[in-house]
């Protein structure tokens, strides 16, 4: 997935995205040190785990997405390298004492492979004793949550109708989102379809672990609590002993 236009908008539809519970969470773990922020978007994470200290390293596939951080960065002061890559294919990145794939970025990958190859990714990229933080969309969320469209939002300059349908795997969802842009008196609209695929706990665990990750913890929609068959969003802390 390559976000285009919607990159430009990214930041005003995830106002709402609670950024600093995501950084509290991975701060209680580790308090300084190289992280990783794979999948980073416009890079708010990024910015949030530098403001306290950590040395990040922002990596995206999309240029959209990695052009705006990159200026949010200059913008604060910040030197965060910048990387374009996929996060099944780190090309022999090392050193990191945590890797983050945030905000259900995971989801996008198609394949069981790919998921995997991401664990064995991070794997490697980590120091011994390294931590690997993630979160994903349940399957109850993926199968139920989502079937419940349409969406629509109406901000100020910008507007959606956000359609969704089962994908082409168990437990995706395809999403096709219509928005529409105020520039000027005028409206611009523009489309973009997004496929995500998520799996069950169970599967992540034994994938994580078969990369040589131990499981510190599954827990659900920030509660630090365990998953129920109604949670929507499944956070793991894995690591690497």
């Amino acid at each position: 997935m390559r976000y285009g236009k919607f990159a430009s908008v990214y930041d005003e539809l995830m106002e709402d995205v609670p950024y600093e519970k995501w950084v509290e969470w991975v701060a209680s773990q580790i308090q300084s040190g190289k992280i990783l922020d794979l999948a980073c978007g416009t890079g708010t994470l990024s910015q949030l785990f530098s403001e306290m200290g950590f040395e990040v390293t922002a990596s995206d596939l999309s240029e959209e997405m990695l052009t705006i951080a990159s200026q949010r960065f200059q913008e604060a002061g910040q030197h965060i390298p910048v990387l374009q890559l996929s996060m099944d294919n780190l090309e022999g990145l090392s050193g990191f004492d945590a890797v983050t794939i945030a905000i259900d970025s995971l989801n996008y990958l198609d394949t069981e492979k790919q998921v995997q190859q991401t664990f064995k990714e991070v794997f490697a990229a980590l120091n011994e004793g390294g931590h690997f933080f993630f979160d994903v969309h349940s399957v109850y969320k993926v199968d139920h949550v989502y079937m419940d469209s349409p969406f629509v939002y109406d901000g100020e300059d910008i507007a959606y109708i956000w359609h969704t349908e089962p994908g082409n795997y168990a437990h995706s969802v395809i999403h096709d989102i219509t928005f529409f842009i105020q520039q000027g008196q005028l409206f611009e609209r523009f489309e973009e379809t997004h496929e995500q695929r998520t799996f069950k706990v169970a599967d992540y665990a034994a994938w994580l672990e078969a990369a040589g990750f131990q499981v510190e913890s599954v827990t659900a929609d920030f509660t630090g609590e365990a998953p129920d068959v109604e949670s929507e969003r499944i956070f793991f802390h894995a690591k690497k002993n």
